[in-house]
């Protein structure tokens, strides 16, 4: 006997055996146990979800000679012979090969006449939006009206080509992508059935690669068997679907936490030699980093079959939630962009080089893996550095209050035009003091009052920076700093940025400084001072431009206009 391949052999034969479409068997389910029977049903839905096995099982329910029922008893001759694929009174037609009138005239000729040995003629027309427009017109009255003996079933991969006056005539069902843990139990199912020995690692590859299929999953796993020689084993599954091996991406991951340059450089290079699509690695690295942020938030919802799920949950005990979101920001940025770089390998090392660039500082866990050397630059410069790039591309919620003013030449009149209007400071300096807090191995420094050049001069912020721009700072002493939010900017007074700030002031000044956030009216910021200090550049900027003769004489001799915000301050 032949070998029939899995997707065929393990076809469900009954609603009960179906697995992954329970919305469209309990509706089916109901309405043959009801009678509540429809002369034409349409399933959509991608390749390999389960259309064409629905139809036929539907076909099997209407014709079984027990009757009318849900569950077709599966031995009768009509059962049988529509299992076999040769039973008289149902008729497939792929409309992909018989787009034309004619093929849909002479069907519907014959729909006339009565079942031959069944109690349907069943029509399955499958990828019908491939039928030509004469063609669904020839077939709307049929299908609005057909005899009480025709059923007509469709089946289609893309609805939105079927003509709304086809969908209007049937009960639409949309089949949904199987789950990726509905492929795996089903694969393990049939693989113990089948006496096959796999790796559930192995399985996990290959729901991943079957995108949602069913018929594509059951396909690689007859492939992964003819592979592995009568095994499913995950170097061989990996092997042949040209899978990248995790623990290269776990390991950069760890190289990153660690501020390793040269491992995540030797890493590339080992992935390199594989030639591994650097492409995909960055897509999978994305869907770790996903699946760590979903361990980090609901733990219990990571499978705990899952291989990598010590590894995962490790990590995301190990990476703040900052961290990681700039880390998966940066992955699928550097995966779209990679065509773009001179190869994939430059385009990939690139994109590590910015993670480790722009990782934040912060302490590790004691459990986790060792404190990495602290890195100057944080996410904000990373996201800044994205917003001049593609404004659109990332936005943080540590963006400044008023959007800065780019810089570019202007003409030459507005030399001397555009100065600078300082804003008068009070300030009381205080001595440095030594205190019980005091750190001996940082530097005393002393304070004159000026909040806003130690924001935006001295302190090393990072994602605390938002909340330090819209502070005002009401009072101070050597032991504490009073600062004043406004009501619409309450929000960045978390205790995460609170905290940041606090250390960035105890790095500072080498000391311990309690911090006081009050919610009031408008205030005094170094953000709104900004905002003021460039408005008036600006404004000073457009009245030289029209107040220049030469201006003057071009709009009124030749009618000229300034197109609006077109003049920029040279800065």
């Amino acid at each position: 006997m032949s070998y029939q391949v899995l997707a065929r052999k393990w076809r469900p034969k009954s609603f009960n055996t179906l697995v992954g479409q329970e919305h469209v068997v309990r509706a089916l389910t109901n309405a043959l146990e009801q009678q509540r029977l429809h002369h034409a049903y349409l399933f959509t839905g991608t390749r390999g979800v389960g259309k064409t096995t629905i139809a036929r099982i539907l076909a099997k329910s209407l014709n079984c000679e027990q009757g009318i029922t849900a569950t077709p008893c599966g031995v009768c001759n009509a059962c049988t012979e529509i299992d076999k694929g040769r039973f008289i009174d149902l008729i497939e037609v792929d409309a992909a090969s018989n787009t034309q009138v004619d093929a849909m005239r002479e069907l519907l000729e014959n729909a006339q006449y009565a079942p031959t040995a069944g109690r349907f003629k069943v029509y399955i027309i499958d990828e019908v939006h491939m039928l030509s427009k004469s063609a669904f017109n020839a077939m709307l009255k049929t299908l609005e009206e057909p005899p009480a003996h025709v059923k007509f079933i469709l089946a289609t991969t893309d609805p939105q080509k079927v003509p709304v006056t086809v969908l209007s005539r049937c009960l639409q069902f949309n089949l949904r992508q199987m789950a990726s843990t509905t492929i795996i139990e089903h694969l393990t199912q049939i693989l113990q059935q089948e006496q096959i020995g796999f790796e559930a690692s192995a399985i996990h590859l290959i729901a991943r690669a079957a995108a949602g299929s069913m018929r594509d999953a059951l396909s690689l796993t007859d492939q992964a068997i003819a592979y592995g020689n009568q095994s499913v084993n995950e170097a061989e599954v990996r092997s042949m679907l040209g899978a990248i091996d995790q623990s290269y991406l776990y390991e950069i991951l760890q190289a990153l936490l660690v501020n390793d340059s040269a491992a995540l450089i030797a890493k590339a290079k080992a992935m390199d030699t594989r030639s591994i699509s650097f492409e995909a690695a960055l897509g999978d690295l994305s869907a770790i980093l996903h699946q760590i942020a979903i361990a980090k938030t609901c733990p219990e919802t990571i499978a705990q079959d899952l291989p990598e799920r010590a590894t995962i949950m490790q990590l995301a005990d190990t990476i703040s939630a900052e961290t990681l979101q700039l880390y998966y920001q940066i992955s699928i940025l550097g995966r779209r962009d990679i065509g773009l770089a001179p190869d994939e390998y430059a385009g990939f090392t690139m994109t590590l080089l910015r993670m480790l660039a722009f990782t934040p500082q912060e302490k590790l866990s004691d459990t986790a893996l060792p404190e990495r050397k602290a890195v100057n630059s944080g996410a904000t410069a990373y996201l800044n550095e994205q917003r001049k790039l593609a404004p659109t591309a990332i936005e943080s919620e540590s963006a400044p209050a008023t959007p800065p003013i780019p810089a570019i030449p202007a003409a030459p009149i507005l030399a001397g035009a555009v100065q600078s209007v300082p804003l008068p400071v009070v300030s009381t300096p205080i001595a440095p003091v030594q205190t019980e807090t005091q750190d001996n191995s940082m530097p005393m420094r002393s304070f004159n009052g000026d909040w806003r050049s130690l924001v935006e001069q001295q302190l090393k912020l990072g994602l605390a920076r938002a909340l330090a721009q819209n502070c005002e700072m009401v009072a101070y002493d050597e032991h504490s700093i009073t600062l004043k939010l406004a009501e619409t900017h309450k929000h960045l007074a978390s205790p995460n940025y609170q905290d940041k700030l606090s250390d960035a002031i105890y790095q500072h000044f080498g000391r311990k400084i309690k911090l006081h956030f009050e919610i009031g009216s408008e205030a005094n910021t170094p953000a709104k001072q900004n905002a003021i200090e460039k408005a008036t550049i600006q404004s000073n900027a457009e009245s030289a431009i029209l107040q220049d003769h030469f201006v003057q004489s071009l709009m009124n001799d030749f009618g000229a206009t300034i197109i609006p915000n077109s003049i920029k301050p040279v800065q």
